[in-house]
């Protein structure tokens, strides 16, 4: 009997211990969600998509038929194909390695430990094509992942803007109960109405926090993230022709793909020079040592560059300084112009003085004013695009910061960073040699009308008085 009672007891014990292992193995797999996590995954998400669309067919093929052929490109950048691309590829590829670095820090929190060594298998991809664990998708099933993920992302930004207005609510109704001067009925009625919308709130937010990032398992998020990475790496090197090793399949018409014929004659000049190139970066060979290294050297400007003197941003607020008083020379004042000549740096104040020496005071020649602007139009059809894309890169890359996706994309290439420092700053002087004369020329022109209209008042008056 007393046998019998100890196996029992046995017996009991092992299936409490096998409840609690199996509540606590539950409780653990419930409690390994993404939680609060889920804003800064969508915040990545939404990059990700952005990288993968920016790679389309469209995008690819108006890379290759605006992008590089910009004529304040050509004229202040390079006029070299290769070169171009390079810079291209090499900046999709550098915002790729900021994604993988966050998408890296966020695979440490996974239990699986292929996740927590995803940054070594991504270097390898990148550098050798191997994947070890099949994680490249095909563009069928990328393009379904990428549906369900801009649904996460959407989720995801109504739960935070719904968590907002519940905490609103929440706090609105904590200050109405310690509210003693309103009116017992009315404020009653406010706690009611609040009270109810307090339900609903919570509602929306649990219906939210069940369908977004929000009770997903970080596992399996993160494997997404790092499989649309593996992806997203693939498709780079398939569309700008680089290595031999990447086995995506080829959607691409040929017209769609952005790296030169092999065939083609390399006749063109670097006007800003070549990036420290030893060869072309779209040279094909079975593996690429240190890719993301490689890629990145690729975006350190020469020192001919703004960019290597950091004047970029600078001269693009000036020039689009320029351009706004180009258009409304009579509207510029004495203290315009010289706050203007303020933002000049030294060397555009040599030149300046250069051409304007021996200019005479007159413009009074209507034609000569014509030609000035039909010359500063020019000039500013060119350069200005490139200005105002460098202000539109600085405030994308702001976005990103905030964890926010830009609806338009300006690649580097197309702003001022690349640009020759010198021609810039000869097209510069050029335009402020024009805006000079234009300016002089409409201030004489109104000053002789308001001498003409002084003399006939005059004259009227005389006449009058007579």
């Amino acid at each position: 009997m007393a046998w019998l009672v100890k196996v029992k007891n046995s017996f009991s014990n092992s299936l409490d211990a096998i409840r609690t292992t199996t509540t606590s193995t539950k409780m653990y797999k419930k409690s390994h969600v993404v939680g609060v996590l889920a804003f800064e995954i969508a915040g990545l998400m939404s990059k990700i998509l952005h990288l993968w669309q920016s790679l389309s067919d469209k995008n690819i093929v108006r890379l290759r038929s605006e992008a590089t052929s910009l004529e304040g490109v050509r004229k202040i950048v390079s006029n070299d194909d290769n070169f171009l691309l390079g810079l291209a590829c090499a900046e999709v590829v550098e915002s790729l390695r900021i994604v993988a670095k966050s998408v890296s820090r966020l695979c440490k929190r996974s239990n699986d430990p292929s996740l927590q060594s995803f940054d070594c298998l991504f270097e390898e991809f990148a550098d050798s094509g191997l994947d070890s664990h099949h994680w490249q998708w095909s563009l069928k099933d990328m393009d379904v992942k990428q549906k369900k993920m801009d649904r996460y992302v959407t989720l995801t930004a109504s739960l935070y803007k719904e968590m907002d207005e519940l905490s609103e609510v929440e706090h609105g109704l904590k200050k109405l109960l310690h509210c003693s001067d309103a009116e017992q009925l009315i404020k009653e009625k406010k706690i009611v109405d609040l009270q109810q919308k307090l339900f609903w709130q919570k509602q929306e937010v649990k219906y939210l926090k069940d369908t977004s990032l929000w009770s997903r398992r970080l596992d399996t998020v993160a494997l997404m993230l790092a499989r649309s990475l593996f992806t997203i790496l693939a498709r780079v090197k398939l569309v700008f022709g680089i290595g031999s090793t990447i086995t995506l399949p080829r959607s691409l018409s040929v017209s769609a793909t952005v790296y030169p014929s092999e065939n083609s004659t390399n006749n063109c000049t670097f006007i800003s020079g070549p990036l420290s190139m030893s060869s072309s970066p779209f040279e094909k060979q079975d593996h690429i040592q240190k890719f993301f290294e490689s890629n990145s050297k690729l975006l350190v400007p020469p020192p001919t560059t703004l960019g290597a003197v950091a004047l970029a941003l600078h001269y693009s607020n000036l020039i689009i300084v320029i351009e706004k008083m180009i258009r409304s020379p009579q509207l510029v004042g004495i203290d315009a112009r010289g706050d203007l000549y303020g933002m000049l740096p030294t060397s555009i104040r040599v030149s300046l003085r250069a051409r304007l020496r021996g200019v005479g005071f007159s413009a009074s020649d209507p034609v000569l004013a014509g030609e000035w602007r039909e010359a500063l139009g020019r000039i500013l059809g060119w350069l200005s695009p490139l200005a105002h894309n460098m202000i539109k890169w600085q405030s994308e890359r702001s976005f990103e910061q905030q964890n926010l996706t830009p609806k338009t994309h300006v690649l580097l290439l197309q702003t001022l960073y690349f640009a020759n420092q010198s021609k810039t700053e000869a097209a510069i002087t050029e335009l402020l040699v024009g805006l000079n004369y234009i300016w002089r020329f409409e201030r004489e022109m109104n000053a002789k009308a308001l001498l003409e209209l002084s003399n006939f008042n005059s004259n009227a008056y005389l006449q009058n008085s007579g």
